[in-house]
C-alpha cells in the first residue's frame, strides 16, 4: 500500500469526525459568548489543526507498525506479483516491493512452485536491490516455519520425509517442509550410489543428524535410517537362520561367480555352481537383481556371518537315476550348447549334458574341427555309448547313426584289388589318396617305386594328383587301408632273383659308400651291398670306393626275402688268378706234359709286367 493512499484513508476518518457537544453541566462562567458569524470560523480552524495532527500521529504509527512487521525476523504474508527469469517480485505491503531469487521456489524438475497470484510466505533479508527492492527469502521463511518440527524428529531421533530437488556437490539438496537441507552421497545409501540424478523427485525416509538454527543448515542421512531397518531385520533373521532351512530373498547384486541374495538384513552368496544342475555361464542366465527367490541355507558361519545359499539343491538331483534314464545304445536328442576343439557338448534336459567327442562325430578322418558339422543351439540326434553318474559323465555319439563305411570296405575293395582316388595330403612317411568320401587310403614312401630310392612323397606325387594304387591290406577296426604304387609295375627284385646266382660276376656303379661298405647299383632299382672286407685287390690291398666309380663284383650272397644282394671284388681277383693258372696249364701240359710252382710265379709275373 502506498503512503498517498494511507494519507487519504487516515485524513477522510479525520475529517468526517463530528464535534464533541457541550457537556449541559458546565460552568456558565466557562462559556464565551462568541457571535455566531466567528464563532463558527473559530470552530472550523480548530478543526482542520485537530485534524492535521491527528493524520501525522497516525501516519507515524502505521509506518512504525508496518516497519517492525517487515523486520528480519518475522515471516511476512505476501503476493506474488510476477516473474522474471531470475527473480520474483512479490508485493509484502511496504513502501516498496520486495523480490527474492527464483532458485529458492523451484521444484525438481526447474518449474515455479508460484505463480502470480500466489500467496507465498516470506522473510525480509538485509539492504535493498539496486532497483530499490527490499530482499526478501522464501527459504528462510519455510526454514523458520519447520524449524520446529524438523528440530523435534532430531531431538526424537525420528526419520522425517524428504524430496530430493537437485544434485550438487557432494550429494544432494532436499526439501524438507519448505526447509532445504543437505543430504551428502555418502549417507544416501548402504552402499555408494554412482548416479545420484536418477533420485531427483524421489521421496526419501531420512534422519536429521546435524542441526544449526543460527546458520540455518540442516544436514540428513537415508544412511542411517537404512542401517537402523538393517539391523532390525537382521536379528529377526539369525533367530531363525540355520543350516538346510529354505528361506526366501532378494537378488542384491551378480558377479561372475555368483549372486548375493539379501536374507533379510544378512546377505548370503549364491555361488554359480549351486544355482542349477546344468551349465551356467553366467549368473543372469538364471536370475536378475531385484530377483525374489527361494534358497537353501548350506552353510553358516556364525562368528563371520557369512551364508552359503544353494538354489539347485530345492530340486533332485538328476543324475541320481541318470543310468536308468540314459541307457547304452538309446537313442536321444538334445540341444548343442557348447562347441570345443575336442567335441560338442549336448543338453539332454537340464542338469544332463553329454558329449559327443570329435572321433564319435563322423567315420570321416577329415573333419578337422566339430564347429564343421554343428553349431550351438542346433538339435541333434545321438546314441548313448556309456554313463557315469559319479563322475557327471555321459559319452554320446553320432557317427553310430549311419552306416560304417569301413564295414563293407573288404568286400568293395578286396586286397589285389587295384583303385584310383585323389591325392589329399602327404606326410614325411607316404601320401593319403582319399577313393571315396571318408575313406582314405596310405601309400607309404617304400610303396611308391620298385626303382627309386624315394626319400619323401613329393618326389613322386604332388597334392590334388588323381593315381592309381593296389589295395595292399584293409584294417575295418583301425580304420586303416594299405595301398601300392609301385605294384602296378612288375617287381624288379623278383625279375633279378630269377636271372640271377651267386657266383655271377656284374659291373656296377658305386651310388653312395657308407662306415662299413658301398652300395652299389647291379641293375635298374636293384642294388647290393660290397662290405669293406671285399673291396680288396688280388694281393689283399684295401681298394678305395667312391661314388660314381665303376667296377666288376661277384654276387657272394643272395636274400631274396630281405631284397639283398652281397658283392665282393675280391672274389673276382681270385677267380681271374684261378682262370690265369688254368690259362697257363694248358699249354705248358701240352709241351712238356708238366710245370712248377716256380715257372708259374715267373709268368705271373711276366704277366703283370706286360698290363
Amino acid at each position: 500500500m502506498s503512503d498517498d493512499s494511507t494519507a487519504r484513508n487516515l485524513d477522510s476518518s479525520v475529517t468526517t469526525q463530528e464535534p464533541e457537544p457541550i457537556s449541559p453541566a458546565a460552568d456558565e462562567h466557562d462559556l464565551h459568548v462568541v457571535p455566531p458569524a466567528a464563532s463558527a470560523a473559530e470552530d472550523e480552524t480548530e478543526s482542520q489543526e485537530s485534524a492535521g495532527d491527528d493524520f501525522a500521529a497516525a501516519l507515524e504509527n502505521f509506518t512504525s507498525e508496518t516497519e517492525e512487521a517487515i523486520s528480519e525476523d518475522n515471516i511476512l504474508k505476501g503476493t506474488v506479483l510476477k516473474l522474471t527469469p531470475t527473480h520474483v517480485v512479490v508485493d509484502i505491503g511496504a513502501k516498496s516491493e520486495g523480490m527474492l531469487p527464483l532458485s529458492e521456489v523451484l521444484n525438481h524438475e526447474g518449474q515455479s512452485k508460484f505463480q502470480p497470484g500466489d500467496e507465498i510466505d516470506v522473510m525480509r533479508e538485509k539492504g535493498t536491490t539496486e532497483e530499490g527492492y527490499i530482499n526478501l527469502s522464501h527459504q528462510k521463511a519455510q526454514r523458520l516455519r519447520a524449524w520446529d518440527e524438523i528440530e523435534k524428529a532430531h531431538n526424537d531421533k525420528k526419520p522425517i520425509q524428504a524430496i530430493v530437488i537437485d544434485r550438487i556437490k557432494g550429494g544432494l539438496t532436499v526439501d524438507i517442509l519448505g526447509a532445504q537441507a543437505f543430504l551428502p552421497g555418502s549417507q544416501v545409501d548402504l552402499r555408494p550410489v554412482r548416479n545420484l540424478d536418477a533420485l531427483k523427485g524421489q521421496t526419501l525416509e531420512v534422519a536429521v543428524i546435524k542441526l544449526n538454527k543460527k546458520r540455518g543448515n540442516i544436514v540428513v542421512s537415508r544412511k542411517q535410517i537404512l542401517e537402523e531397518e538393517q539391523n532390525e531385520k537382521k536379528s529377526k533373521t539369525l533367530e531363525h537362520l540355520e543350516e538346510g532351512s529354505v528361506l526366501t530373498g532378494v537378488v542384491k547384486n551378480l558377479t561372475e561367480y555368483g549372486a548375493f541374495v539379501d536374507m533379510g538384513g544378512i546377505d548370503g552368496l549364491l555361488h554359480i555352481t549351486d544355482m542349477s544342475w546344468g551349465r551356467l555361464t553366467h549368473p543372469k542366465d538364471l536370475v536378475n537383481v531385484g530377483d525374489q527367490i527361494q534358497v537353501k541355507v548350506l552353510k553358516f558361519d556364525k562368528e563371520k556371518q557369512r551364508v552359503s545359499l544353494g538354489f539347485k539343491q530345492l530340486t533332485p538331483d538328476p543324475w541320481l537315476d541318470a543310468t536308468q534314464r540314459y541307457p547304452v545304445g538309446a537313442h536321444v536328442a538334445g540341444r548343442v550348447i557348447s562347441v570345443t576343439d575336442y567335441g560338442a557338448f549336448v543338453e539332454l534336459e537340464q542338469g544332463i549334458e553329454g558329449l559327443v567327442h570329435v572321433s564319435e562325430m563322423t567315420w570321416s578322418k577329415r573333419m578337422k574341427h566339430p564347429s564343421k558339422l554343428v553349431n550351438v543351439g542346433d538339435q541333434v540326434e545321438c546314441v548313448v555309448l556309456n554313463v557315469n553318474p559319479q563322475e557327471r559323465r555321459i559319452s554320446l555319439g553320432m557317427r553310430q547313426l549311419s552306416t560304417n563305411p569301413w564295414d563293407s570296405l573288404h568286400d568293395k575293395y578286396p586286397v589285389g584289388a587295384q583303385v584310383e582316388g585323389r591325392v589329399r595330403n602327404l606326410t614325411d612317411f607316404g601320401a593319403f589318396i582319399e577313393i571315396e568320401d571318408g575313406i582314405d587310403g596310405l601309400v607309404h614312401v617304400s610303396n611308391l617305386s620298385w626303382t627309386k630310392r624315394v626319400k619323401h612323397p613329393s618326389e613322386v606325387l604332388k597334392k590334388g594328383d588323381r593315381v592309381k594304387a593296389v589295395v595292399l591290406a584293409i584294417e575295418p577296426d583301425k580304420r586303416r587301408l594299405s595301398l601300392g604304387v609301385k605294384q602296378l609295375q612288375p617287381d624288379v627284385w623278383e625279375s633279378f632273383f630269377e636271372t640271377h646266382k651267386i657266383g655271377d660276376v656284374l659291373h656296377g656303379k658305386v651310388l653312395r659308400v657308407a662306415n662299413f661298405g658301398a652300395f652299389v647299383e647291379i641293375a635298374e632299382g636293384v642294388e647290393g651291398l660290397c662290405h669293406n672286407s671285399e673291396a680288396v685287390d688280388d694281393q689283399g690291398h684295401p681298394i678305395k670306393l667312391e661314388p660314381g666309380v665303376e667296377h666288376d663284383f661277384k654276387i657272394i650272397k643272395m636274400n631274396p626275402e630281405e631284397k639283398k644282394v652281397g658283392l665282393s671284388i675280391r672274389a673276382v681277383g681270385e677267380e681271374a688268378s684261378r682262370a690265369d693258372v688254368e690259362a697257363y696249364k694248358q699249354p705248358v701240359s701240352s709241351s712238356t706234359g708238366g710245370s712248377t710252382i716256380g715257372d708259374l710265379l715267373s709268368w705271373k709275373r711276366a704277366s703283370n709286367e706286360n698290363n
